[in-house]
């Protein structure tokens, strides 16, 4: 339904919060305690979504926009919507579609710096990272692998250039990472979400070659076995694959 839609009930639940609010002040109820009803409002309704970083961004969105435009009430609705303006520049770099698949979290520094030693590649491979947003899963994949010809797909178009200005060794473009073809990487490296994990194994298994690696950050696929996994210091863990050749676990130590 498109009511459910990210980021859709993010924006009806800061709306809500912000009605509340306006209609304390016009009650006559001081600024402190109706910013306080308006944030447990958003805060209520931020209980609703399933997955935490969502759940911080509906019950923060609220008092932070409120202190950041300094609202005190009876100057009119319109200073008040203006923390539209961010949230539409925000939808610009991170299109709704994007928003539905895996928030913007950068890989940590050194994350996959295993991978040479577990999942070697000859010079020249192609390795992709499937949806790059800024970046940072790029650089390390560069550090990883100096010879080979790393590449990158973000579906939003100002996240896909800044991320090919950050890294001038890496390929970047914009597009659709589940409608590109796999076929050609020798690893494929993915940062999304849980909900995506039963389709990237699909897609992975349809189109890498026997000899080719999937390789996740944070999250496992359900019900496959991985050659290694590691865990970093920022208690996330990678898990290294043989998409099609379903490896014996052999987790790194």
């Amino acid at each position: 339904m498109w009511i459910t839609r990210w980021p859709l009930p993010a924006l009806l639940s800061w709306l809500a919060a912000w009605f509340i609010y306006a209609a304390a002040l016009f009650a006559g109820l001081s600024p402190g305690p109706a910013l306080a009803l308006g944030a447990a409002v958003a805060a209520a309704l931020a209980w609703l979504h399933g997955e935490r970083w969502r759940r911080l961004i509906v019950a923060l969105g609220f008092p932070a926009s409120v202190l950041a435009l300094g609202w005190q009430g009876g100057e009119g609705l319109t200073r008040g919507l203006l923390w539209l303006a961010p949230l539409a520049l925000l939808w610009w770099l991170y299109p709704r579609r994007t928003w539905s698949e895996a928030p913007l979290f950068p890989t940590p520094w050194g994350a996959l710096g295993r991978l040479p030693a577990l999942a070697p590649l000859p010079p020249g491979a192609r390795v992709l990272d499937a949806g790059c947003g800024v970046g940072d899963g790029l650089r390390e994949l560069l550090h990883a692998y100096p010879q080979a010809r790393v590449e990158g797909v973000e579906w939003s178009r100002p996240l896909a250039l800044l991320a090919g200005w950050r890294l001038r060794g890496a390929r970047v473009r914009q597009g659709d990472l589940w409608a590109d073809s796999w076929t050609p990487f020798a690893l494929v490296y993915v940062f999304q979400r849980p909900e995506s994990m039963p389709r990237i194994w699909a897609k992975a298994c349809a189109e890498l070659a026997p000899e080719a690696w999937l390789v996740s950050l944070d999250f496992a696929v359900p019900g496959a076995v991985p050659v290694a996994s590691w865990q970093l210091s920022s208690g996330q863990f990678v898990w290294l694959y043989r998409p099609v050749q379903k490896a014996a676990s052999k987790t790194a130590n």
